[in-house]
């Protein structure tokens, strides 16, 4: 049954509607991958359809060459340009307050300060599966989760992803780079880290951001001496706790509630790697209208967001696997 004071529940829509931008940037914000993305420029919307499509270059235009005064220059066509296709995973955090507690909290700073609780709560919600999605293979809830990390950079590079089948030649180009090894200790780390990162240096492409556990971060810490342990203060700004390797920053994902595998540092060039909302559910309202349980004095407003995390060059991301 709805409520004669419609009012309060204008109150309950509007007051997360006005939330939601800081809510889309709260999500990004609690997690280091997303923060590095949405810095270098990689947070992009997407207006419509059934996927989501990532341009990419998969080729070298066979055209260039060197030539001389009069010589005849080829025209061929060239197929360089495809895209990586990537499904729309949804997530939603229904925030919920019943008829007692409107009644309850019937003064508006009353409600305002409920919602703020419950608000604050399904934030941090929706800031933790993301979190979390960013680390999967996408598998997780029957499919329904964010394509992260575990997809675009496993340790196997054979599956497929972004639709390209990398157990195929053609798709080989689309393969992360790895080194798997186990038993590497603070006296070793450094030497078996500058092997994968030989092999994701392309001119002045590069890593720049290494996401690594707890037992690899007290690996690479116990690897440096006091003098080489340079801090970036952007980082730490951003309220992350990072040291550098060669000019990427280190950042521990551990601690409490910490998502990132075990034994594991992912060497990530964000230039190459996307968050994809849709541009009308980036963490907002699922539906301006009043929604009232049908046999329960409640209203319930849903926060919801659409997208997913996409890669437009995976063979410039590495893996370090200590298992």
């Amino acid at each position: 049954m709805a409520f004669a004071n419609s009012s309060v529940s204008d109150i309950v829509a509007t007051t997360i509607q006005s939330r939601t931008h800081a809510i889309a940037d709260n999500v990004t914000q609690n997690n280091a991958v997303l923060s590095w993305i949405k810095k270098a420029g990689g947070v992009k919307t997407f207006s419509g359809g059934s996927s989501i499509f990532q341009e990419l270059s998969f080729a070298a235009n066979g055209n260039a060459g060197y030539y001389s005064g009069y010589d005849l220059l080829p025209v061929a066509a060239q197929d360089v340009i495809s895209a990586g296709e990537y499904q729309i995973k949804q997530i939603a955090v229904p925030v919920v307050i019943s008829g007692l507690e409107q009644l309850q909290n019937s003064g508006k700073e009353q409600i305002i300060d409920l919602l703020e609780g419950r608000l604050a709560v399904a934030e941090a919600s929706m800031a933790n599966l993301a979190a979390n999605g960013v680390y999967s293979d996408g598998t997780g809830s029957g499919g329904k989760q964010i394509t992260g990390l575990g997809a675009a950079v496993p340790v196997v590079p054979t599956n497929v992803y972004g639709g390209i089948d990398r157990s195929t030649a053609i798709g080989a180009f689309w393969k992360n780079q790895v080194v798997d090894t186990t038993g590497i200790t603070a006296a070793t780390v450094q030497s078996s880290w500058n092997s994968l990162y030989a092999k994701l240096v392309r001119g002045s492409d590069r890593p720049n951001l290494i996401i690594v556990d707890n037992s690899t971060w007290q690996i690479y810490m116990n690897s440096l001496q006091a003098i080489q342990r340079f801090q970036n203060t952007m980082s730490a700004d951003a309220g992350f706790t990072s040291i550098k390797y060669m000019d990427a920053d280190v950042v521990l994902d551990g601690g409490i509630g910490g998502n990132a595998p075990g034994n594991t540092a992912f060497f990530l060039n964000t230039k190459y790697l996307f968050w994809r909302p849709h541009r009308d559910r980036n963490m907002v309202a699922l539906s301006p209208d009043k929604r009232y349980a049908v046999n329960q004095d409640a209203e319930v407003n849903i926060l919801a967001f659409a997208g997913n995390l996409t890669c437009s060059g995976a063979q410039f991301q590495g893996r370090w696997d200590n298992n």
